[in-house]
């Protein structure tokens, strides 16, 4: 098994995450993933390759509380890409202090995994991983975390300590994390935080899975 700071690890350790950005913006430039990539650059030094970001306000994700809510529905399709990942990167911005719209639709959508449990009780999210990348100008970013791992917990995820990389502007400012000329050092570092445990942690689950209860 691979050190916990990654270093050493072959290919057998290299684990796989995917981000979602649910920004409400459907295309262009969004300070979601200006903090996602962050996170990217963090996980690849501890031999996490994130292998995609799905921009969800680009698909029809229909509301609902299934895992398939009919003809037109995208989240079929990125409910299987994300449960074949052992982490998930759930960025998102906050909007009138707490987690955008977007970010609590997929928490609805997963609200099926409560019901789609084996025999040993475990939901399709357990023993894999799940880290916040939060970006806003104004206050929220502790409410938005504890809104996401709520629901993440209850969904099934795991979720490591120092679990929420998070950039806040100055409120009611103009500047948006994606246009500072450089990414803040105390970010830089929750960054490497994060990562690492996820990493460490994503590995321990995927070495010793987590038993369930008949």
């Amino acid at each position: 098994m691979a050190a916990a700071n990654g270093k050493g690890a072959d290919l057998a350790d290299t684990l796989r995450a995917i981000a979602l950005n649910c920004t409400l913006k459907a295309s262009g430039e969004s300070s979601t993933d200006a903090m996602i990539a962050v996170l990217r650059d963090a996980f690849a030094k501890v031999d996490v390759t994130l292998t995609e970001t799905v921009r969800i306000a680009a698909h029809d994700v229909k509301p609902g509380v299934t895992s398939d809510e009919g003809e037109g529905d995208d989240w079929p399709a990125i409910r299987e890409k994300i449960l074949a990942h052992d982490i998930l990167i759930f960025g998102g911005p906050i909007w009138m202090g707490q987690i955008g719209s977007i970010a609590k639709r997929v928490l609805e959508r997963m609200d099926a995994f409560i019901s789609e449990t084996d025999d040993e009780g475990r939901m399709p999210s357990y023993g894999k991983v799940a880290v916040a990348a939060i970006v806003g100008n104004e206050d929220g970013a502790h409410w938005s975390s504890a809104q996401l791992f709520q629901s993440l917990n209850d969904t099934g995820w795991t979720i490591p300590p120092v679990a929420a990389c998070y950039w806040v502007g100055e409120a009611m400012g103009s500047t948006d994390f994606k246009d500072l000329p450089d990414t803040p050092d105390k970010v830089t570092k929750t960054a490497a935080m994060t990562a690492t445990n996820a990493a460490h942690l994503a590995r321990l689950l995927k070495a010793n899975p987590l038993p369930g209860a008949e």
